[in-house]
């Protein structure tokens, strides 16, 4: 048996191919050959095709645009013709097919025709049709975000794509930025360090880069930006780029740090207040064995005849005066000394006050002061502010051993909510002692006004004096602020409320105020039931004190006659609010005032009814009372 020619192998091979349809064209385009992968694709027979018009398996729009014509002009003219798109079966489905077309020509280099190889790859165009529209989708996802900066970069760090969040957070529009490095986002500080430079090693060594801080956008201004920087590999492991994404924190960064510096404040507010409830207590046990020893002095004094004798009575009662001082210090910084407030214009104050300043510094340091003319008056104790004021100018002279310039000030200034501390918002005087000595470390600085707390020499300094500043302070309704930096000095600022118009007409009706109004003033706190009490009898009220609900209400029984019920909240046995309740059953039309050293909000959560009653915050200054007792008019 004879083997078959090369030729021959050739035919069979190609004929018995089923994945690829093969066959020959005439110049024409009419079908010449026909295997069986054709058959398989097409549908036809190789009876029913040869011969025929290969333009049979286009469809009807491409044959209205004779393409068929024109592909076998592009192979001849280009010497293959290549390409995807729909071809049409026996059936009249179509498939999506890569088709090749080669001319064929004999050795005299004449064309003798086509050939054709054509293949389904129906199912190949779908799946990368899916992955195109899931690219397409996730691009549109990526350029429709506008809450983080996501965009690409090469592996040198030039950026390569840019979408609509990162032009809001950044500033910079596509056509500004793509091809620029990255680097341009950072700082200077941050440039000079090498950090772009590292963010770009960190990410490919470890996978991603991540971190926080600041970034610049075109117009020079800085956020705070969480950044977080994945290299991009291909299916080799080669590194294509990176992706990069951005988030402007400014805002939660800000929040944060004030919820701490909130936390800080209240950690140290309820230290202070630990403290000055424990101060207050030992000042006032150490007033009673004060006296007792005072009176014991008296009296041995008209006892003893001798001239040691005297003389140690005289020194023995020197001690006393001294440590009656101190209890009215710790009483001070406890806000429990009873004050003598009355309206004044602290540049008076100051201005008859000031030769004693000055002699409490000496030569090597320059007193400068400044006053403003327009400065609006204070309700305050004038002896007890001297007193402040003399503490202050005396640390300062201390923090200027070798000289400097101690600069006292007043002015008038106007106060956002919470701007200083938890003062509220509105007018306020501000008076500042600033000196140009060796300041104080922040450790120092944060206890500056605990009692007894001092970084002077033994016996050079009680640690009374800021604690006294800071408690008058607080109890006349202001606060303190204190900025030093340790070689550049310290400024403490003090702020009180400032008189207004109101305030003035409030203070004149106290002197006017009938003089058989009565009032009952409720607290189970001594000291305090004693000066709110003494508070009532200077604007004209006859007054009926008690310590404590059950008290008050004996006394509105027996005397319905009462016009003001002024009480403290948070007490024992019965609250001021069940009091205030009470009372207008008792005594109808009656006017009520509650007072507590706990914020409204926080009684409110409580306690709701507390909003049928006039309310004022402890420490209260006498022109808000006179408001709110003319409020519930």
């Amino acid at each position: 048996m004879s083997q078959p020619s090369d030729a021959a192998r050739f035919h069979l091979l190609v004929s018995g191919v089923n994945d690829y349809a093969i066959y020959m064209l005439s110049p024409e385009g009419n079908v010449v050959s026909w295997n069986a992968g054709a058959q398989r694709f097409k549908g036809y027979t190789s009876d029913e095709i040869i011969g025929r018009h290969f333009s049979l398996f286009y469809t009807e729009e491409d044959r209205a645009k004779d393409k068929p014509a024109w592909v076998l002009q592009t192979a001849l003219k280009e010497g293959k013709y290549e390409e995807e798109g729909w071809r049409v079966r026996k059936d009249g489905t179509r498939f999506w097919a890569s088709v090749v077309i080669d001319p064929i020509r004999d050795e005299q280099g004449n064309l003798a025709g086509f050939a054709k190889i054509t293949r389904d790859i129906t199912e190949q165009k779908k799946a990368r049709d899916a992955m195109l529209e899931s690219e397409q989708r996730f691009r549109f996802l990526v350029q429709g975000v506008t809450d983080y900066a996501i965009f690409m970069l090469s592996p040198q760090g030039e950026v390569s794509n840019w979408n609509a969040g990162a032009q809001r957070i950044k500033g910079y529009a596509p056509e500004e930025i793509i091809g620029q490095h990255f680097s341009r986002f950072y700082t200077e500080e941050d440039r000079a360090i090498g950090l772009p430079a590292r963010a770009l090693e960190t990410a490919p060594r470890e996978g991603r880069f991540e971190n926080e801080g600041w970034r610049v956008r075109k117009d020079g201004t800085r956020f705070w930006a969480n950044v977080v920087i994945d290299a991009i590999r291909d299916d080799q492991g080669g590194l294509l780029g990176f992706a990069k994404v951005t988030r402007d924190i400014t805002e939660r960064r800000d929040a944060a740090q004030a919820l701490e510096r909130a936390k800080e404040a209240l950690f140290q507010s309820q230290k202070l207040e630990a403290i000055g409830k424990l101060t207050g207590g030992v000042a006032h046990d150490f007033n009673n064995l004060l006296g007792v020893l005072s009176t014991g002095l008296e009296i041995l004094a008209r006892e003893v005849q001798s001239q040691t004798g005297i003389k140690m009575m005289a020194a023995m009662q020197r001690a006393v005066t001294r440590g009656a001082t101190l209890t009215q210090q710790l009483l001070s910084f406890a806000r429990q000394q009873p004050l003598r407030q009355d309206r004044y214009n602290l540049n008076a104050v100051i201005g008859k006050f000031e030769a004693v300043l000055r002699r409490a510094i000496d030569e090597s340091i320059r007193f400068d002061l400044r006053m403003d003319p327009a400065l609006r008056p204070v309700q305050i104790d004038a002896a007890q502010f001297e007193a402040a004021l003399l503490n202050l100018v005396s640390n300062a002279r201390d923090a200027m051993p070798d000289g400097g310039t101690l600069t006292l000030s007043t002015e008038n200034v106007q106060l956002g909510e919470n701007q200083v501390d938890h003062l509220p918002a509105g007018q306020f005087i501000k008076v500042t002692v600033a000196d140009t000595g060796c300041g104080m470390s922040p450790d120092v600085a944060a206890r500056a006004i605990e009692p007894f707390f001092t970084t002077k020499e033994v016996g050079k300094g009680t640690g009374m004096g800021l604690s006294q500043v800071y408690g008058l302070v607080q109890q006349c309704g202001g606060d303190l602020e204190i900025a030093t930096e340790v070689g550049k000095g310290t400024v403490i600022s003090i702020y009180l409320p400032a008189l207004g118009a109101e305030d003035s007409r409030d203070l004149a009706s106290a002197e006017t105020n009938a003089g058989n109004d009565k009032a009952l003033v409720v607290d189970d706190q001594p000291d305090v039931l004693e000066v709110a009490a003494e508070m009532f009898r200077s604007m004209g009220y006859d007054v009926l004190s008690a310590n404590n609900a059950a008290g008050a209400l004996e006394i509105l029984k027996r005397t319905p006659d009462i016009d003001v019920l002024f009480s403290d909240v948070v007490m024992p046995d019965i609250n001021g609010v069940v009091l205030a309740q009470e009372a207008r059953k008792l005594v109808p039309g009656i006017k009520v005032v509650l007072a507590s050293g706990y914020p409204a909000p926080a009684l409110n959560e409580e306690n709701a009814s507390i909003r049928s009653f006039q309310f004022v915050s402890k420490p209260y200054r006498l022109a808000e009372i006179m408001r709110k007792l003319r409020a519930v008019d």
